[in-house]
């Protein structure tokens, strides 16, 4: 006969027991944001954090110090694989150098899912869930070219950084949609054109794209239109337009669609943005790296996680969402 001391220590041992098999089997998957301050990556985590919880898996996060910081994802990966994931997700900061480190870990059996932001070459990665960046840049685009109304354009470029494929989709597809001479989706050259009288890198941060708007003023102060990569970097021209005394008389527009951002917009200070859905990315994300760990089965190819136009006015010719409706949905939130 067992005394009640020792059926209360077999039933410790038996949960832990049973915690250590469940903390063994828990799949654990990694995520790598560009960085960890700007919304859209906080967002893209925190859908990652609940579709993790939901799911039963073990979430571990990690990102470069900025945009273009591709040692520090590196870095980040290796101490993922080290601690046992199997699967990580990742917004590539530099599309082609991340590429040895995506193959190394692969050759180990990781399965690794770009989000956002494809490598380079796509094909990479596993699989990629993202906005099509590219339709994002049209829809903005066509917003613009109908809400000049025929007025001759003198276009700012506030873009992201040299050669990476978001920037170079976003800023051609508004180039399409526009209906200037445009380079396609798959290149990452941005296009020109004499429409465009300025172009900077912003490194989608406020401050670098209020710097970078500020000495476009000075080269070009007759501009009337500002395409810029994100919301952060729309919010930096807005400041510098601003404290030239040009704010109102300067049409904005962006990408991303974000909480902040839809915010700018029924404020005004961003005309339309193309909405995209990180929380959608993340848990896609998540749910593929548990499937994965359960089944072997592996994700692959693109799918498009969806964008909608978001405009303060509406304008003729040119289907979009008010500001109302992307509250309700900004960033994928329910």
């Amino acid at each position: 006969m067992f005394s009640s001391r020792s059926i209360l220590a077999m039933a410790a041992m038996s949960l832990a027991a049973s915690s250590a098999a469940f903390a063994a089997d828990q799949p654990v998957i990694g995520l790598v944001t560009k960085t960890e301050t700007n919304p859209f990556f906080v967002k893209m985590k925190e859908g990652a954090q609940e579709e993790a919880k939901k799911l039963g898996a073990k979430l571990l996060s990690g990102s470069g110090k900025a945009d273009g910081d591709n040692a520090g994802q590196i870095t980040a990966m290796e101490n993922m694989i080290a601690a046992g994931a199997k699967t990580i997700l990742i917004t590539p900061s530099d599309a082609k150098a991340i590429v040895p480190a995506i193959k190394k870990a692969r050759d180990k059996g990781v399965m690794v899912i770009a989000l956002d932001s494809p490598a380079d070459p796509p094909d990479a990665t596993d699989a990629l869930f993202a906005t099509n960046n590219y339709t994002a840049g049209v829809l903005i685009g066509e917003y613009a070219k109908a809400a000049m109304a025929g007025k001759p354009a003198k276009i700012v470029a506030l873009d992201l950084l040299p050669g990476h494929p978001v920037g170079a989709q976003r800023h051609n597809g508004f180039m399409k949609g526009f209906g200037l001479p445009a380079n396609d989706a798959k290149s990452n050259e941005l296009s020109k054109a004499p429409e465009i009288v300025c172009m900077a890198d912003s490194f989608g941060d406020q401050a670098k794209a209020q710097t970078a708007m500020e000495n476009c003023l000075q080269k070009a102060p007759e501009v009337n239109l500002v395409y810029t990569i994100n919301e952060p970097a729309a919010a930096g021209a807005y400041n510098a337009l601003k404290r030239a005394g040009k704010e109102k008389g300067v049409l904005i527009v962006s990408v991303d669609g974000g909480c902040q951002g839809i915010k700018d917009t029924s404020a005004g200070i961003i005309a339309a943005t193309s909405q995209q859905y990180p929380l959608k990315m993340a848990a896609m994300g998540v749910a593929a790296g548990v499937e994965f760990a359960k089944t072997g089965k592996k994700a692959s190819g693109y799918v498009d996680t969806g964008v909608t136009l978001i405009a303060g006015k509406s304008v003729p010719g040119v289907d979009s969402k008010d500001t109302k409706t992307g509250t309700e949905l900004c960033w994928g939130k329910k």
